[in-house]
């Protein structure tokens, strides 16, 4: 007796849960029977769990001692194994529709899932609705989704006889003696999962559009067909999630951006866009704004070559990481790169002399043009180019000095982002598998940043994986008007760069020491961040960005003398200011005015020349009449001084 009750001790285990509980269950327990024991309402609504910073699948069992998060669909993992079981129930309608597809892969993607596929038919819009049609019913079905392990061999001979190429291969580079089957009734996929329990949850679905995608993104590989979708737990998610696309759709900055004459995109070079006059003034005020804070708080400005010899980034580890994104070219017969970053020509100006550590921190800030390569079905507008803009800096600095410096880094993201009205989400992105250096090393550095953002009591996730190949990194994730997130600024903290090159400071023992280097960007890359500010204002920018923020309408001719007078005055003052002396009607000068976003529009007819006052249209379309030139002016400069956001 005394035996079998060390025996049965044995087979328990002890969960954790995030408020601090913790409660007894036997091993091999399924997530789904933890969060019954919670409460049935958790248990009907979970859809996984993460168990000791591994996401599992409601269905699946723990079998150890872990700390467990249940995950709904209010998760960011939990929505992703939603979207993947959703990703395979697109796979299965398409099977039932045309049984001689070939299946690639299907994974979730931060917004939703995709499937490739290779098929002779070539999907259209008009077969979406087919397809949608197809997963209804197997939706209706209320397939369960059930896993089993297969052995290597037999899962090849498995899906060859099925005539699946792609998964053949794929299990052909799988060095396990086992791998995973997911079953949804007659549709079998080789999964590692997770997934929800049932396909009857997934309630509401919408394939939303078709690319071309090559086979494990190689361009050398077979073009498959790719289809995205969007599923949710209920239909009202997705009318939200359609009315939010809509209203995307009318912010998209490649629109607003020919519309406001700002930037355009030319075949004669697919990837580097052109900048137009409105679009500098708007990208040279954002960058004189930011340079002038960088300045303020201790930044000196450095500008670096676009192109340096290979030796160099043979020698800062970007060769091995990421020469399949670089460009090259020859000089005097040598070989040389064009930069994909900036940091290699930093670390070369931190070498023209020597350091004493009370030089440091020193604080190089740099608005570096780099170029890097992307595929062309990659491009995207100002969002994915071939060559940005980055705001860079990097800081070399003592290690006892590195929480402080991390500390002024995130005070400088507070102000920027808070001055455009981003709310923003921090992410800490750790060591990669493709790194350089030692773990501990890593370790190290990864400890130092969590120090710093527990001090200062920020709330963050770890992003598992995520960190650049030299450092781990603070990642700012930003939310636009309209709820959508984007990765934009980051602070990268690198203990190895400073030992491929050898940097030293003079300590004061006076011996040779290795600084700690951080690298720092903000807006990221300008031309992206510009993107972001297009469609997060819908192009009604704040007075102080607006390329044009007054537009002077004279009613006729015989107004044009005082309008100049007016608009010299304005532009005396210091603001951007045009004359539309077109023989037009008014009523069309100022729709015309509104649609291209200008913050102000002043109508010029008798009663204004006469009274020496002005008659002020705002772009939100209210009227204020009988205004001093003078108070216009001090009420714009405030606005100005301010940053105000104004519709």
């Amino acid at each position: 007796m005394y035996d079998l009750f060390f025996i049965f001790k044995e087979e328990m285990m002890k969960i954790s849960f995030p408020d601090g509980s913790s409660k007894e269950f036997e091993k091999g327990i399924k997530v789904y029977d933890v969060a019954k024991s919670i409460s049935e309402g958790l248990a009907r609504n979970a859809l996984g769990a993460m168990v000791n910073d591994e996401v599992l699948g409601v269905n699946d069992p723990i079998n150890c001692d872990a700390e467990v998060k249940i995950l709904t669909f209010e998760d960011k993992e939990g929505k992703k194994i939603f979207w993947h079981t959703s990703a395979h129930v697109l796979a299965h309608a398409i099977m039932n529709l045309w049984p001689e597809t070939k299946f690639a892969i299907g994974p979730a993607i931060d917004n939703g899932f995709y499937y490739d596929i290779d098929l002779e038919h070539k999907i259209g819009p008009e077969d979406l609705p087919k397809i949608e049609e197809e997963m209804q019913k197997i939706v209706k079905d209320a397939h369960e989704v059930t896993f089993e392990i297969m052995p290597r061999d037999k899962a090849i001979e498995f899906f060859k006889e099925r005539g699946q190429d792609y998964k053949v291969e794929l299990i052909e580079g799988i060095e396990d003696e086992n791998v995973g089957i997911y079953k949804m009734g007659n549709f079998v996929d080789l999964c590692r999962g997770p997934h929800i329990g049932n396909v009857k949850i997934i309630k509401a679905f919408k394939l939303l559009s078709i690319a071309g995608a090559y086979w494990r993104g190689d361009s050398n590989n077979k073009m498959l067909q790719r289809i995205y979708g969007i599923s949710f737990e209920k239909k009202k998610q997705l009318d939200e999630y359609i009315e939010r696309m809509e209203e995307a759709e009318k912010r998209d900055h490649r629109r607003i951006g020919r519309e406001l004459d700002l930037f355009t995109m030319r075949d004669e070079g697919p990837g580097f866009p052109f900048f137009l006059p409105h679009g500098m003034i708007l990208k040279n005020t954002l960058l004189n704004w930011w340079r002038n804070v960088l300045l303020e708080n201790g930044y000196g400005e450095i500008q670096t070559p676009i192109i340096l010899n290979e030796a160099l980034w043979h020698r800062s580890g970007h060769w091995d990481h990421y020469k399949d994104n670089m460009y090259f070219t020859k000089i005097d017969g040598e070989d040389y790169a064009v930069k994909p970053m900036n940091c290699p020509g930093s670390i070369l100006v931190y070498e023209e002399k020597a350091h004493s550590y009370r030089d440091l921190p020193i604080r190089l800030s740099e608005f570096g043009q780099v170029h890097r390569h992307e595929l062309s079905g990659a491009l995207h507008g100002l969002f994915r180019v071939r060559t940005f803009t980055q705001d860079d800096a990097h800081v070399y600095c003592l290690p006892e000095q590195v929480k402080d410096e991390v500390f002024k880094m995130i005070d400088l993201a507070e102000l920027l982002y808070s001055t455009f009205g981003f709310k923003y989400e921090i992410e800490l992105s750790t060591r990669p598998d493709d790194f350089m250096g030692t773990i501990e090393a890593w370790n190290i550095a990864e400890k130092n940043l969590k120090d710093a953002l527990e001090e200062r009591g920020l709330k963050y996730t770890i992003n598992e994986g995520d960190g650049a190949f030299y450092g781990p990194k603070i990642d700012f994730h930003l939310e636009d008007a309209i709820g959508r997130t984007w990765q934009c600024g980051t602070i990268q903290l690198d203990f190895r760069m400073p030992e491929n090159f050898e940097l030293t400071y003079i300590n004061a023992d006076g011996e040779k020491a290795r600084p700690v280097m951080l690298h720092r960007a903000l807006l990221g890359s300008i031309e992206r961040f510009m993107g972001i500010l297009i469609e997060h204002f819908a192009g009604k920018f704040p007075l102080w960005l607006a390329p044009v923020q007054v537009e002077i309408i004279p009613v006729s001719e015989k107004f044009h003398d005082y309008a100049e007078e007016v608009k010299n005055k304005l532009k005396t003052s210091g603001f951007r200011v045009e004359m539309d002396t077109r023989a037009e009607k008014v009523g069309y000068k100022i729709r015309q005015a509104q649609l291209r976003k200008v913050n102000y529009m002043l109508v010029i007819g008798e009663q204004e020349v006469e009274s020496g006052l002005l008659s002020i249209r705002k772009r939100s379309g209210e009227e204020v009449k009988d205004v001093k030139i003078e108070d216009f002016i001090s009420q714009m400069k405030e606005e100005v001084k301010e940053k105000k956001i104004t519709e």
